[in-house]
């Protein structure tokens, strides 16, 4: 069938941009549909990677509760190193730890904690933080549990933070820094949290001086 003349012109038209711009056109098509294929690779690498991490960390909880520490320690190993990136590698390790530190393995326990502090998320350190610069104290090992506690950390920790700071002072006989530490934590720590009571009570054994009001609401509570 004959195209009319109006087609024809349109015909020519395509073709001479083509000639042109055909090329170009061609190339701007397949970066899309590569730049397409990465990102759609990607997530399906995304997903495979949290579901595989997930099955694994299922793993690892089950041995906790059969109080296999050693097969516990292996499976957050086995997780740090494939699917050190998700966010099950970190719980993984906050786990491991307090398996390890119930099973009397207090150097495995630090070694979990210290790489949730090297790699986790701001939430995941500052846990790791604050558990370790405990058995740190236990230790005795002051100096080094309170650099454990060193750095920023998340806000919502701040308070727990400068409680274990107050610890490790109060127990170097730090008496003045170890009250401005409590002090700091009962400044973070909100009126409701029920933490609040027990950093009182170890501020007010040093001395420390807790406001009318705060004691009023302690009574009430």
């Amino acid at each position: 069938m004959a195209y009319d003349l109006e087609e024809q012109e349109q015909l020519a038209t395509l073709k001479a941009w083509w000639e042109k711009y055909g090329n170009l056109a061609s190339w701007v098509l397949i970066a899309c549909l590569a730049a397409y294929s990465g990102w759609a690779g990607w997530n399906y690498y995304q997903r495979n990677q949290s579901n595989q991490a997930s099955a694994l960390y299922e793993e690892l909880q089950t041995a906790v509760q059969a109080k296999d520490n050693a097969k516990v320690l292996r499976a957050a190993g086995d997780m740090q190193s494939k699917f050190g990136n998700t966010t099950y590698a970190p719980m993984a390790a906050l786990v491991a730890a307090k398996s390890s530190f119930d099973a009397n393995d207090v150097k495995s326990a630090k070694a979990q904690l210290q790489w949730a502090i090297d790699h986790g998320a701001d939430e995941f350190k500052a846990l790791a933080k604050i558990r370790l610069a405990g058995i740190l104290l236990d230790e005795k090992a002051y100096d080094e549990a309170l650099k454990a506690l060193s750095g920023d950390v998340a806000p919502q920790f701040a308070g727990a933070v400068a409680d274990r700071k107050g610890d490790i002072l109060a127990a170097q006989n730090k008496i003045a820094e170890a009250r401005a530490a409590y002090q700091a934590a009962l400044d973070a720590t909100d009126k409701k949290n029920p933490g609040r009571q027990l950093i009182q009570l170890k501020f007010e054994a040093i001395g420390g001086s807790v406001p009318a009001e705060a004691k009023d609401a302690k009574s009430a509570a």
